[in-house]
C-alpha cells in the first residue's frame, strides 16, 4: 500500500472539470486521473486511518439517477465513510470544493429515530448532546443534516431541545477548502485529529440509537 501524500492539485482540477462536463466522454477521458489523483490517496488516506477508527468504505463515483431529476452521470466529489453503526460513522471528502471532513447520522429508521430523539428529551443524556454539538459548531464545524420544519409529532414546540428533535439526520462537517496542506502527507493528522475531536458525538449516536431496531 502506497503510503499518503496528500491529494495532488490535478484532483481538484478533475472535479474543477468535471463540473463544467459531467458526461461519459469526459469521464473515459480522464478516468486515469481518476483513479491517480483521487482514488489512490483516498484509498492510501483510509488505510491510515483504518487501524484506530476502522476499515472505509469509499463510494463508487456513480451517481444513481433513477428517482432524479439531474441526470449528469457522475458525483462531483470523492467520499469514503467509516461506519461504526448503522449509518452512524465518520466521513471525509474531495471535491472542486477542496476537502472536507465529517461526523454524524445519514439515515434512520423509524425505531432508532424515535431512540435518537427519546434521549434528546431525556435530561441525563440530551444536555450532553447539546453540549457535544454546541462545542463543535463554536470551533467552526457545520451542523448539518435533514431537518423537520414543525415539530415532531408528539413532542412540545416548546421544549428547549426543539432545534435538536427537529433532525431526521445529523452532521457536523469542518472544512479544509484549499489549504496548503491538502497536498501534502500533513493532511493525514488533520483528519484524524477532526475524527478525534469529533467522537463524542459519534459515541453519544451509538449508545443512544445501537440497542434499537434495525
Amino acid at each position: 500500500m502506497t503510503s499518503f501524500s496528500g491529494f495532488p492539485e490535478a484532483a481538484l482540477d478533475f472535479y474543477d472539470d468535471l463540473e463544467m462536463d459531467n458526461t461519459k466522454g469526459f469521464w473515459e477521458a480522464h478516468r486515469e486521473v481518476h483513479a491517480t489523483a483521487v482514488k489512490a490517496p483516498m484509498t492510501a488516506l483510509t488505510a491510515a486511518l483504518a487501524e484506530e477508527f476502522g476499515e472505509a468504505k469509499i463510494f463508487r463515483p456513480y451517481r444513481d439517477v433513477r428517482f432524479s431529476k439531474d441526470k449528469t452521470p457522475y458525483k462531483t466529489h470523492q467520499g469514503a465513510f467509516v461506519a461504526k453503526g448503522p449509518a452512524i460513522g465518520y466521513y471525509v471528502q474531495v471535491g472542486a470544493a477542496g476537502v472536507r471532513t465529517g461526523v454524524g447520522f445519514y439515515a434512520a429508521a423509524p425505531a432508532r429515530l424515535a431512540a435518537f430523539r427519546e434521549a434528546i428529551v431525556d435530561d441525563r443524556y440530551g444536555p450532553d448532546l447539546e453540549r457535544i454539538v454546541a462545542r463543535l459548531v463554536g470551533a467552526g464545524w457545520e451542523l448539518g443534516g435533514d431537518r423537520l420544519t414543525t415539530s415532531p409529532r408528539g413532542y412540545d414546540a416548546g421544549h428547549p431541545r426543539i432545534a435538536l428533535l427537529r433532525h431526521r439526520s445529523m452532521s457536523l462537517g469542518r472544512d479544509h477548502g484549499f489549504a496548503p496542506y491538502v497536498h501534502t502527507a500533513a493532511l493525514l493528522d488533520q483528519v484524524r485529529d477532526d475524527w478525534r475531536t469529533a467522537s463524542p458525538l459519534v459515541d453519544w449516536l451509538l449508545h443512544h440509537t445501537q440497542q434499537a431496531g434495525a
